[in-house]
């Protein structure tokens, strides 16, 4: 998985995003603030096609109206707004469309700004993109591969906002817990992320492990101009990435894991190997 998918490409020239705090707002009335916002908003380089294309199945999606505009159009959004969501689920839909045995998870899991025109209008949008490719909820145990193949299912859609109830093919956000380390400290994360493995659901959900470090107010101050990627991803994926390749999956073991800038190393096929440990339980139990 990645983390925030979609903010690959932000619009400096777009107003600053109902996700921040009005002194940000005002600040960002100054033309450099919106530069240096881009440089700490943007958690991947990778398009979604390039993303699909690269191995990653789950995105991490934070979607915003645009305040004061007509209409009721919905936009990516991470401090400054990005892509129409519209456009972002044609993009994916085009991959799906080509490799019809891909089976991708869409989690939206933050709204700003939207009342609940605004969520109908978005959800008809994943309708009408998607169609009879959305798997309606199930037991999660049920849904194999198999299961998506025979049903000729490739999208999961997560969304966290009690309007799901009102659709069979919106799942709970319950079903796709997403702990968060909060922290810029690397050891502090392998720590959380190793304690809320142990503390996952045995059955009946997914579950994330967000391998990413997050930004204070004082790093930032500290590196305004080197941005996330230079102050606290490169630096440290070589350790998030040992972790990862320690990993078991399956029952209490990693099911999705999330990074930032998931080109940078080898993290979509390290996550994928851990699969093959599942076929060596396999092997070993027949």
């Amino acid at each position: 998985g990645s983390h925030d998918s979609f903010s690959y490409w932000v619009d400096e020239k777009s107003p600053v995003g109902p996700d921040q705090a009005t002194a940000i707002k005002r600040l960002a009335r100054i033309s450099l603030v919106k530069k240096i916002m881009k440089k700490w908003s943007v958690t991947q380089n990778l398009t979604f096609k390039e993303q699909l294309e690269g191995g990653i199945r789950y995105f991490d999606l934070r979607v915003s109206s645009k305040p004061g505009e007509v209409g009721q159009e919905i936009y990516f959004i991470h401090g400054l707004f990005g892509i129409s969501v519209w456009d972002g689920l044609k993009e994916i839909n085009a991959f799906l469309e080509q490799h019809p045995k891909e089976v991708i998870f869409l989690d939206f899991n933050h709204f700003y700004a939207m009342d609940d025109s605004h969520h109908y209008f978005l959800i008809d949008r994943i309708s009408s993109v998607f169609g009879s490719k959305l798997c309606s909820v199930e037991c999660v145990e049920y849904v194999t591969l198999q299961y998506m193949w025979e049903k000729k299912h490739q999208v999961l859609i997560f969304y966290h906002c009690p309007l799901y109830e009102e659709y069979p093919f919106l799942w709970p956000g319950n079903k796709m817990p997403a702990p968060w380390a909060n922290t810029t400290n690397v050891h502090k994360l392998l720590q959380f992320l190793e304690t809320t493995l142990e503390e996952r659901s045995r059955y009946g959900t997914f579950h994330v492990s967000q391998a990413i470090l997050t930004p204070r107010v004082k790093t930032i101050a500290r590196n305004l101009v080197r941005g996330l990627k230079n102050t606290l991803v490169h630096r440290n994926l070589p350790m998030i990435l040992n972790w990862v390749k320690a990993q078991k999956p399956g029952v209490m073991g990693v099911n999705i894991i999330t990074s930032d800038f998931v080109e940078l190393v080898d993290f979509a096929a390290t996550v994928i190997a851990l699969n093959d440990l599942l076929l060596e339980d396999d092997e070993s139990t027949s």
